[in-house]
């Protein structure tokens, strides 16, 4: 091998792990950035073929709640029209919003409801610009043939540095003693003000936020243990216990990274408290359903815990400003704010700069891959399919995506429609009542196009349809 083949092979592998990127480039998981990016094969590639909808239009985008620019940069570039609003939207205004888009980004404070999805006649998928996809009827979008992603890791970072910052600020009593001096107080004191050097850190729930707490914890000194619903490789010396209870009985501080689900509502509560150790603190940068809130309320009176640090709430409200967090929200706010050692912010585990660029990169590319390729990987409600990307030189080959019913017999309906043309590539999965096929057939000219979709169109089984070429 030349040495200006040997070069180039040095760059492109450079390039693929992004060795020579600029120090401020936004990071991602190693699987990501390695793995996916990585060359199959250290040889030229073919340019890939750009695909274009059969039977629809300019793609629509609304991106609601202030998504981050580079969502709108990589949604541009695609030449999509994009429409951005700062807020989120009452119902009725959004269902009006939403009639003839083909995509809509959102983060937490917008609902996609049954009632809304029902008028988004042309939508394809949703994006969800952050972890949490609780705001979204996931069952009712995929009946309707809607793939919704999220962001299951980019914003790990910053809650898990929120964190730290709470645990030591819970440990310090610094929330206290900021706002007595805001108020001219002074109040130099160490009772009951501890390091966190070995003490016990306990992570219910140790997926993409949990582990990378775990880590930043231990190298400042904390035991750290941990609790899941499944089995999970510690990192460091961190240590898996088979049990809540036994976690809430070892640990000083307790942390939550779970997801709302109906097993999560009400996770901590009265019981839960009462077995935790005398003086421990809670730190919920999770989902607001996951603590009971009274419950809370009255272990903090009791002096059962020595502080709690809340990010999330049952009911939050939908935009910024004075007075927006009260009573008509959440019956017990009055009762919250009284108490001492208790650290209150508005949701803002994942809100940096650096988490939000992640965030809006990772999601608008995958909502971009579905829509122009129809790669389904990433799917939370949805079965994940993917075939390779096509090349130029294959022009007479249609992209088929047929989302249907999870029913016998649809394969076999699908290929007698596709059976006058090659069958390239075909992948199928299906994910409990839905299932979707993509199929890469060759040989097929203009004309043909048209009379596949009317006959995929006509299929009993059939939830959505889109032929790309």
């Amino acid at each position: 091998m030349s040495a200006i083949n040997i070069q180039n092979l040095q760059n492109s592998f450079e390039q693929a792990v992004n060795l020579g990127g600029s120090p401020g480039a936004v990071s991602t998981s190693p699987t990501q950035s390695f793995m996916n990016t990585m060359p199959r094969r250290l040889s030229t590639s073919k340019q890939q073929k750009i695909l274009k909808p059969f039977s629809t239009g300019d793609m629509k985008i609304l991106l609601l709640e202030n998504v981050n620019q580079t969502a709108i940069e990589i949604f541009n570039k695609q030449g999509y029209q994009v429409e951005f609003l700062k807020g989120s939207l009452p119902e009725e205004e959004l269902i009006e919003k939403i009639k003839d888009v083909h995509a809509v980004g959102i983060r937490s404070k917008t609902k996609l409801t049954a009632k809304v999805l029902e008028h988004a006649k042309n939508l394809v998928c949703i994006g969800c610009f952050c972890i949490g996809t609780n705001q979204v009827d996931l069952s009712y979008a995929a009946k309707k043939g809607i793939a919704v992603f999220n962001s299951p890791f980019s914003n790990s970072r910053s809650v898990a540095e929120l964190v730290i910052a709470e645990i030591i600020s819970l440990a310090r009593q610094l929330g206290d003693r900021s706002i007595e001096l805001h108020t001219g107080t002074w109040n130099k004191v160490s009772n009951k003000c501890w390091e966190v050097r070995g003490k016990t850190l306990g992570i219910i729930g140790y997926g993409h936020i949990g582990s990378q707490l775990s880590v930043l914890a231990e190298a400042m000194g904390l035991h750290v243990i941990y609790y899941d619903i499944v089995t999970i490789m510690a990192l460091g010396t961190a240590k898996q216990v088979s049990t809540l209870d036994e976690l809430l009985n070892k640990a000083d501080f307790v942390s939550l990274h779970v997801p709302e689900t109906a097993e999560t509502k009400n996770l901590l509560s009265a019981p839960q408290f009462a077995a935790m150790k005398d003086g421990a603190y809670v730190i919920n940068a999770s989902r607001g359903t996951v603590v009971d809130i009274p419950s809370l309320i009255a272990a903090m009176k009791a002096k059962k815990l020595a502080g709690a640090a809340i990010d999330v709430y049952p009911a939050e409200p939908r935009k910024n400003g004075v007075g927006a967090f009260n009573d008509d929200l959440n019956k017990w706010t009055s009762d919250l704010i009284s108490l001492p050692n208790l650290i209150m912010t508005p949701h803002i585990g994942g809100s940096t700069e650096e988490a939000q660029s992640a965030i809006g990169i990772e999601v608008s590319t995958a909502l971009s891959n579905y829509i122009n390729e129809g790669n389904s990987v990433g799917a939370v409600n949805f079965p994940e399919v993917s075939l390779k990307a096509l090349n130029y030189d294959q022009e007479n080959t249609v992209r088929v995506l047929y989302i249907h019913q999870n029913i016998p017999g649809v394969l076999r309906t699908v290929n007698n429609i596709l059976s006058d043309h090659n069958i390239d590539k075909q992948f199928s999965d299906s994910n409990g009542d839905i299932a979707y096929l993509m199929a890469d057939i060759s040989s097929v000219n203009q004309s043909d196009i048209k009379e596949i979709y009317e006959k995929l169109n006509q299929t009993d089984a059939k939830i959505s349809i889109r032929l790309l070429y």
